[in-house]
């Protein structure tokens, strides 16, 4: 079983900065596409940032030269570098994952898809 674990959510002063972590436990063979999302309170789901298995990363425009995702695959581990927090960045952040290829002991290999971890709260106060 394949499970992502958010971690470095906090509170932090408006124009400060906060490192998110993702980790993927379990046996992992590969993962294609890491995503961060957040929700705020009364929002919609909002895609932040996104780093394809190649390193290729995009951006949602309110975040764009501000927040960095990277990803280490060795470690299984996406990180989101957000600096020059806002108010309005504050959300419940989530990862989440397309498409992983786990070892399969019938079948050699099995593939997961749209894995999501359970979510760090990231508060900024103006």
């Amino acid at each position: 079983q394949v499970q992502l674990v958010e971690s470095g959510g906090g509170l932090v002063q408006a124009v400060g900065s906060l490192r998110l972590s993702c980790v993927a436990s379990g046996s992992i063979l590969n993962i294609k596409t890491w995503a961060l999302y957040r929700q705020a309170p009364g929002n919609q789901s909002e895609l932040v940032a996104v780093i394809l298995s190649g390193g290729t990363a995009e951006y949602a425009d309110s975040v764009k030269g501000r927040f960095t995702i990277s990803r280490d695959n060795t470690k299984k581990t996406a990180y989101l570098q957000m600096n020059s927090l806002k108010p309005e960045d504050a959300a419940v952040y989530y990862c989440h994952v397309d498409w992983v290829l786990t070892p399969d002991q019938a079948m050699g290999a099995k593939e997961l898809f749209d894995i999501w971890g359970q979510g760090t709260q990231v508060t900024v106060s103006s």
